[in-house]
């Protein structure tokens, strides 16, 4: 009996409690995802509102690399902190058929948004300017487009690389060598 208890301890502790819950569609729910009308324009002005840049997060049903992004990078405090305080992520499906409207004012389904953008990989970030385009389609403005789930070092690195507005001038450190720099100040060689 003894042993039966310590391996129900053993399983329930290596299931991490912070996991994100999969809702009805399939895909990863969060405290910190903004639940809005998909409205871009809308979401914007409220992100302005707050202090906060508009961050769109696209993700599809059954991904791997999604469940990897919330497990692991969006757990790291300093992700967390990001999410929260410097953001407004907004959550999209990539092959979702709710009613969206992009930021050049098109009313589109999710997924036909996602192809207009050109977005072919999940979990994509698309980092918006502090001031949007009311013309513009969202990557037509994006300041930066992260496709693809990364180590928690190199989320953070990128957020704050937006945050701080350093790709307006990338003439002697673009990102990768603003990361680069990043992990050997940490001196610690990783990029979680």
């Amino acid at each position: 009996m003894k042993k039966m208890i310590t391996a129900l301890c053993a399983v329930f502790m290596a299931v991490p409690v912070w996991a994100a819950e999969l809702g009805d569609d399939g895909l990863h729910k969060t405290e910190w995802f903004r639940d809005t009308f998909k409205d871009l324009q809308e979401d914007y002005e409220e992100a302005k509102s707050e202090g906060k840049r508009l961050l769109i997060i696209v993700e599809q049903r059954g991904c791997i690399y999604c469940k990897d992004m919330h497990e692991r990078a969006f757990m790291d405090p300093r992700v967390q902190k990001h999410l929260t305080e410097t953001y407004y992520p907004v959550q999209l499906d990539l092959h979702g058929a709710n009613e969206m409207v992009d930021t050049d004012g098109e009313t589109l389904e999710e997924r036909e948004a996602a192809r207009k953008w050109g977005v072919m990989f999940t979990p994509t970030m698309i980092f918006m300017p502090p001031e949007i385009d009311f013309e513009k389609p969202a990557t037509r403005q994006a300041v930066a487009v992260m496709p693809g789930a990364f180590m928690s070092g190199t989320t953070y690195d990128m957020m704050t690389w937006v945050s701080e507005e350093r790709y307006l001038d990338q003439s002697e450190e673009d990102f990768q060598r603003y990361h680069g720099r990043m992990i050997r100040e940490r001196n610690d060689g990783k990029t979680d």
